[in-house]
């Protein structure tokens, strides 16, 4: 007899450029980490420390064809260099906290906007506005031998071909390095984990059957269409 009551679930993974896989232990987002973006949405970049929220392991899909989701009529982009965590980090200085990186990769943090702005207004979790399954597309990790630390290069993202998202990694508010100290405060980093470091401004509803491509010059690409 099995010891386990029901089959266990398969680990989330992320391809590795070369061939490997990653497991993926916990999703870790950066609110609002480009002053434009944080503009675009009401707050005051100057004024706000940063802020995390979650999304489950199994929010990553490496896919070509990503599920549009139920539950809402305003299916947002937002592009975003990943960070994977490669090496346990608590409380971490600021001039160790690249130690802890294994790789970079390109995502998008896929949001449901009109369920975020009803949680907002009623100052309730964003849990199911960012948090639904397939919600955070990503492409291969690149390792830092490959890619070493990418602090100044350009961010992009297209819809159907066209520009949507133009930013450039040097504009982020609190840089990766920052991210991993404020984070690793507050919970101990663990091999597995990825952050989701912020998107720049330009954020934007899609549809079904939109071709989704992003890009973080010097680490990668993620590209999908909605279906």
């Amino acid at each position: 007899m099995s010891e386990w009551v029901i089959d266990p679930v398969a680990l989330p993974t992320v391809p590795v450029a070369g061939g490997r896989k990653f497991p993926v232990r916990r999703i870790f987002c950066v609110g609002r980490n480009y002053a434009a973006h944080a503009r675009e949405m009401g707050a005051d970049p100057d004024r706000e420390p940063p802020f995390f929220f979650t999304k489950p392991a199994d929010a990553v899909i490496s896919s070509d064809r990503v599920p549009y989701p139920t539950a809402t009529r305003a299916l947002h982009f937002e592009m975003e260099l990943v960070v994977a965590i490669g090496r346990e980090a608590q409380s971490v200085a600021a001039t160790q906290a690249l130690d802890h990186v294994y790789g970079y990769a390109a995502g998008v943090d896929l949001t449901r906007r009109d369920l975020q702005d009803e949680a907002k207004s009623l100052r309730r979790p964003w849990d199911m506005s960012k948090g639904f399954d397939a919600s955070a597309p990503i492409g291969p990790i690149t390792p830092i031998a490959v890619s070493g630390h990418p602090s100044h290069g350009k961010i992009t993202l297209s819809v159907d071909g066209v520009i949507k998202q133009s930013g450039h990694l040097a504009d982020m508010i609190w840089p990766v390095p920052d991210i991993i100290v404020f984070l690793s405060k507050l919970v101990t980093l663990m091999p597995g984990d990825l952050i989701f470091t912020g998107t720049p401004d330009g954020v934007g509803a899609v549809e079904r059957g939109s071709r989704i491509h992003g890009s973080v010059e010097g680490v990668g690409a993620v590209s999908f269409e909605l279906v």
